[in-house]
């Protein structure tokens, strides 16, 4: 039995009349029991015209028991003064013509013989008949699993063609204008989305084709149906005229008509300029919509560790110039094959706590780093198989080696960016001297304290970086003497520090640097990254 009350048999009449389908006839009723929606649209049809015929047999009921009533009366007082005649003959109620002919209006709102059920819906164009039921779970629920996701919940997402928002609004004046002649106030946020009704019917249907896999409204796994229909552009094109602001060509989208862009329009536009340029009702469509591919979609995976660099021809990430690879590997690339391959994933995005250049070494606990994961097909792994996969990666290359490797949160990624200009790193460099040296000739390095440098954007950065002169910190140094015309110097800075250029001046660019301080000209030979001093992510004992 269906949750509808009499205020909506003038609704009903009148959008079945229109053309529209059992399930949007409930949405414009405002039903919310999600069961009356999921009972097959035939059933539901057939109550809806049992409704209807209800409300015309009483009408007829009532009509006959007034004449009848009538009639009798007359009869009565006729006895008292004239002899007894035959009685009036019934059949004369069944002619035609005897009793009044029902308006054109009344005639379009009886449900006639016409099949409503071959007819393609003049709101949802069969999205909420044909196109949601169990033959399209099963196809829904088979490219799922066609996938191999590994999920626990799902959540159904519905993407649906501009015009629907169109015909749909355009029904809406259709109604208003009976509910106003009855004086029944409704408010059109009150009809129910198709979306809503598509998801109320196809949820549970979907999780059983899945085994019983719960169908929720937030889920890291997203199941996406969409639906396109060719005369989209036709049916919203009146409104690229009447409210031109509200569709602008983009890039990325085939066209104009957004759904987003649609509803604005449709909020801009007034009743009796909408009825000017299309019709109340909405015409009755040639085709119904077209399902598309369905789409299977995982939210990311983050995982994090740290790495050391061991050698000093390997860039962090892939060298290219001008479209030519000048490095055969990276470090992201080492890092990232076998992590993609195990959490099967589409794509994924590297970051780290700093870079080091291509010729540079990380030493010590190593550099934190942190992936996205995009779209992984497998979510989970167990700390057994994460300590597995950091095995793996460091028997992959003697190059790179990976520790604390773990699967961390979104927010947790934050902590690595966390102060990126407070903390600190601490450095070592093989300095070259052009003037000889001696023991005593350094020392005077270890001394320094805080000093401040004002480096200005280095030449061989400034193809990427704004031109600006930064202010950066040498918190601590140390010297120690190998010859007449080399050292190492252990440095620990703020981040961000340009070690080369404070230790060769880049031309001047970087005050003071160490060519200054020691009064001759210095370069750097080697350079190792030691520590990188950020206590993330959480270490994991051997």
């Amino acid at each position: 039995m269906l949750p509808l009350k009499e205020k909506d048999k003038p609704i009903v009449q009148k959008l079945l009349a229109a053309g529209c389908c059992a399930r949007c006839i409930l949405r414009f009723c405002c039903v919310s029991v999600q069961a009356a929606y999921r009972q097959p649209q035939q059933d539901t049809l057939k109550e809806l015209r049992a409704f209807i015929s209800n409300t015309e047999n009483s009408k007829s009921q009532d009509s006959g028991a007034a004449e009848s009533t009538e009639g009798n009366n007359k009869s009565h007082d006729a006895a008292e003064s004239e002899p007894p005649e035959d009685p009036p003959s019934k059949r004369a109620k069944l002619e035609p013509g005897v009793t009044g002919a029902p308006s054109e209006e009344d005639a379009a709102a009886v449900v006639t013989l016409r099949d409503e059920e071959s007819c393609v819906c003049v709101v949802c164009l069969g999205i909420l008949q044909e196109l949601c039921g169990p033959t399209e779970a099963v196809k829904t629920a088979e490219t799922v699993k066609a996938e191999k996701y590994e999920f626990d919940t799902l959540v159904l997402s519905v993407s649906l063609p501009a015009q629907l928002c169109v015909r749909e609004h355009s029904c809406w004046l259709h109604v208003k204008k009976e509910l106003r002649e009855k004086s029944l106030a409704v408010d059109k946020d009150d009809v129910i989305q198709v979306k809503e009704a598509y998801k109320w019917i196809m949820q549970g249907l979907v999780a059983k084709e899945l085994g019983g896999v719960a169908v929720v409204t937030r889920s890291l796994f997203e199941v996406g149906v969409e639906f396109t229909h060719p005369d989209t552009d036709a049916d919203c094109h009146f409104l690229a005229s009447t409210c031109p602001d509200c569709f602008k060509p983009t890039k990325n989208k085939q066209s104009v008509f957004t759904r987003m862009a649609v509803v604005k329009a449709l909020e801009k536009i007034a009743d009796a300029k909408f009825l000017k340029h299309y019709p109340c009702p909405p015409a009755r469509p040639t085709s119904s919509c077209i399902p598309q591919d369905v789409q299977c979609l995982h939210m990311s995976v983050f995982v994090a560790g740290r790495y050391n660099k061991f050698c000093r021809s390997l860039p962090q990430t892939p060298w290219l110039i001008d479209g030519e690879r000048r490095m055969e590997s990276s470090v992201e690339e080492l890092i990232a094959a076998p992590i993609l391959s195990s959490f099967r994933a589409s794509g994924f995005n590297f970051s780290s706590s700093g870079r080091e250049d291509v010729d540079v070494r990380t030493l010590g606990n190593g550099r934190p780093f942190a992936m996205e994961l995009l779209n992984p097909h497998r979510s989970r792994l167990s700390k057994v198989e994460m300590k597995q996969l950091q095995e793996t990666i460091n028997k992959s290359s003697d190059k790179i080696r990976v520790r604390d490797l773990q699967i961390v949160t979104r927010e947790a990624m934050s902590r690595m960016k966390e102060g990126e200009e407070e903390k600190t790193k601490s450095y070592t460099a093989l300095v070259w001297t052009q003037k000889p040296i001696q023991r005593e000739d350094i020392a005077f390095i270890d001394d320094i304290k805080d000093l401040t440098l004002d480096q200005k954007t280095p030449l061989r950065v400034l193809h990427r970086r704004a031109l600006a002169v930064r202010q950066r910190v040498i918190h601590s140094m140390n010297a120690r003497f190998l010859d007449s015309h080399h050292f190492y110097l252990g440095l620990k800075t703020q981040a961000g520090t340009y070690i080369k250029e404070f230790v060769h001046g880049d031309f001047g660019r970087t005050k003071p640097n160490l060519c200054q301080l020691l009064k001759t000209d210095t370069d750097i030979l080697e350079l190792d990254v030691e520590s990188v001093d950020v206590d993330w992510p959480p270490s994991i004992p051997e």
